[in-house]
Order: structure tokens, then sequence, then C-alpha cells
């Protein structure tokens, strides 16, 4: 089972057996300063520079968001994702939690995107749904409802069981589900990364669909960051992760996740191994 996008000539297809994507993290003002104050003036400077940037460091897929106090998001997403669309070719994940601003940006998307995201929640699962079958995009499912993020792998399990029986009772493809098993970061409690992983290999067990995640947020709080997000990317492939959203740009992350593919055995004899290393 392959999940697929597609750019301007671009598709890319990730799956449970094929080599781990990136869906590159940094368009998103969330904790950067610069980039909020510059949506909030309608500029696009430094969305353009992180797309070509992260495409240039081997993103996949760039991820666009713009949410940030005094922004108008159904009036800047689909602006920011036609930039993302003028610097680089790469597939787009449309991030936003608001419905109409996800509407928006896909109405100028002309390519198969992935919608960033539903969740088990009735009104997501029947608004956001909706929108992923009329676009025939793909969509991020956050294993998550009314009742919050689950602190057991069972209980996340159950919530994914509900979106894809509904996802599916709708005519959405099951590849075009892409599970989130929610990473909480470590720091706030020690089972974070184990319930993370253990909710991933159930449902890649399961029902063979395709896994991300937002891998940086597992070494929040600690020192050495990018360490930590290695080596939990490099756990996650191994656990069924198939598209991790992080940051490419974090030094050592490409060969780490090359290695880890092989090893796995997502990436037969090493050809993308060993062509990463003779450029």
């Amino acid at each position: 089972m392959e999940t697929i996008v597609t750019g301007k000539g671009t598709e890319v297809r990730f799956g449970l057996t094929l080599p781990t994507v990136i869906i590159a993290e940094r368009i998103n003002p969330t904790g950067r300063k610069d980039l909020a104050e510059e949506l909030k003036q309608g500029k696009f400077d430094i969305v353009r520079e992180d797309a070509m940037r992260q495409a240039e460091a081997g993103a996949q897929i760039i991820d666009v968001n713009v949410g940030a106090v005094g922004v108008d998001e159904v009036e800047m997403l689909p602006e920011a994702v036609k930039i993302v669309m003028e610097a680089t070719n790469q597939p787009i994940c449309i991030d936003s939690a608001n419905p109409g601003a996800l509407k928006a940006a896909l109405e100028v998307y002309p390519y198969k995107a992935i919608i960033n995201s539903v969740n088990g929640k009735e009104e997501s699962m029947e608004e956001i749904l909706q929108m992923v079958k009329d676009s025939g995009s793909a969509v991020i499912c956050l294993t998550m409802d009314d009742n919050g993020i689950p602190d057991d792998a069972e209980k996340r399990f159950e919530i994914a069981k509900k979106i894809m029986k509904r996802a599916e009772s709708m005519g959405i493809k099951r590849e075009d589900l892409v599970f989130d098993c929610l990473v909480m970061t470590n720091a706030t409690n020690s089972d974070s990364a184990k319930i993370t992983l253990e909710t991933q290999r159930r449902i890649a067990k399961d029902f063979g669909v395709s896994i991300t995640g937002g891998y940086s947020n597992i070494s929040f709080g600690m020192p050495a960051r990018d360490l930590l997000n290695i080596h939990f990317i490099t756990m996650g492939i191994e656990s069924g992760l198939c598209a991790a959203i992080t940051d490419p740009l974090i030094n050592g992350i490409q060969e780490a996740m090359k290695a880890a593919d092989f090893l796995a055995g997502r990436d037969p004899y090493g050809m993308n191994y060993i062509s990463y290393y003779r450029k």
C-alpha cells in the first residue's frame, strides 16, 4: 500500500516498505517570532527561503502552516501555498486547524496535496473527511478525540480505527489515510516515546497504512535536541514510520534516515544509501 502526493511534475510515494520521506516542518510560525511577524505584515520572504532551503536539503514534501495571532489564515494560507509552489516543485502538506483556510488553500493547489489534519472528534471527521473526498487529497489522521490525547497505545489505536471506518464508509481509499500516532515530549512523560512507537507498530500491523508524526516534539525541554530527534526517527523507521515531520536542515538527519531504511529492509541492497554517498 502506497500513499501518493504530487507537485508540479513531481510525485512522492511513501509506505511501510518504501524509503522514509521527510515532511519539512519549518514553515510554521509556532515558536518563530520572525516568521509570525512577517506573516502579520503580509510578507512571505521567509516562507520562500525556507521552502527552497528545505527542498535543497532533501525534503520530499513541504508543510505550510501560517497559524499565528493576528494572521488571517483564510487569506494567508493560500497565498503561502502559492509562494511555495513558485519556489519548489515539491508536493505540499496544507496545515491548519481552520477548515476554511484548508478549503481556500486546496482551491489554489492544482495537484494532490496532503491535508494536516483530521482527528477523532465528530465535528472534525464530518468536515475534514468530506473535504478529503471532494479534493482527492491524502490526509493526516491524528489519534486524539474529544477526550484529548490518550496516554496509552490501545486507546490511540481505537481512535485510529474509528477514523478509518468513517473514511472508508465515505469511499476514501485507505492509502490516502496517513496516521499520526502523536509524538509528545519525553521530558514530561518518560513513556511518551514508547507509547508512540507501540501505537505505530499496532496500526501498521493491523491496517498496513502509512505512518507519520511530528518527530521533533520528542525533544522539547532537553539539551542536544537534534541528537534526540535523529535517534528517535531511526527508532520510528524500525517501527513503521513512513513520513517524518521534521527539520531537514538538522545536520546528519539524512544520513541517519538512509542508514535506518537500509537496515530496516526498506532500501533493497542499500541502493539509496550508496547513491547518497556517491553524490
